[in-house]
């Protein structure tokens, strides 16, 4: 763009017309135009990112989370065993729900009440694509395998994907220290889900001391 300054005007008394030389004024228009764009693009790229890792708890998505679910009567009577999955990059919830059946985005028992969230920093090799193949592969093999309720379940399942991935740097997670790292680690998913868990146990030991105390009185 290019606008006309006056460089020497000559004066009126000698006749001459004033003389103009152009002079070139930069703008800035189009850069800004391009900056915009590129920071737009930028900001679309973090909140995909930032939204592919979010946590949804109305959707039931919990990327790079192990999710737990109360099972009726078993959790009631002990509340800090449940039914456990793992759920993918992107938060699909894989769990061994029954014999040679892995569910996908469909847990046994219901949503899930509790979820621990893991580093994926700490998965040997790093990064989504390790943790989601340990996840299929962990999934894959319990396919093939039968339900034992005490020996091989669904934390078995979810050990074994860590163990995959070594999950910082181990491999030797298995269903006991599972249940005891989701019990200290996990996180209510709201207070329904806190009362779903907790409850119906409080309900039992609240009428089985009130039982005693009353033998006892008698």
């Amino acid at each position: 763009m290019f606008n006309s300054t006056p460089l020497s005007l000559v004066s009126r008394r000698s006749g001459t017309r004033p003389q103009y030389v152009p002079t070139q004024i930069c703008s800035c228009t189009s850069v800004s135009k391009l900056v915009m764009a590129e920071s737009d693009e930028i900001n679309i790229m973090i909140n995909y990112n930032g939204g592919f890792e979010k946590i949804d708890r109305k959707n039931s998505r919990y990327p790079y989370c192990i999710v737990w679910t109360p099972i009726p009567i078993l959790t009631w009577l002990l509340p800090f065993i449940g039914h456990m999955g793992i759920c993918t990059s992107a938060g699909v919830i894989r769990d061994f729900a029954g014999s040679y059946f892995v569910s996908e985005d469909n847990m046994a028992f219901g949503k899930p009440t509790k979820y621990w969230k893991l580093d994926v920093d700490k998965v040997c090799g790093g990064g989504s694509a390790a943790w989601d193949k340990a996840v299929h592969e962990a999934s894959e093999e319990y396919k093939r395998r039968p339900h034992n309720l005490c020996c091989d379940n669904c934390h078995s399942h979810v050990a074994l994907a860590l163990n995959l991935m070594r999950y910082d740097n181990r491999s030797s997670w298995n269903m006991v220290n599972l249940c005891l790292q989701s019990l200290i680690h996990g996180k209510h998913v709201s207070c329904g889900a806190f009362l779903k868990t907790w409850l119906p146990f409080l309900m039992l030991t609240g009428a089985l001391v009130t039982f005693i105390l009353t033998l006892n009185l008698h």
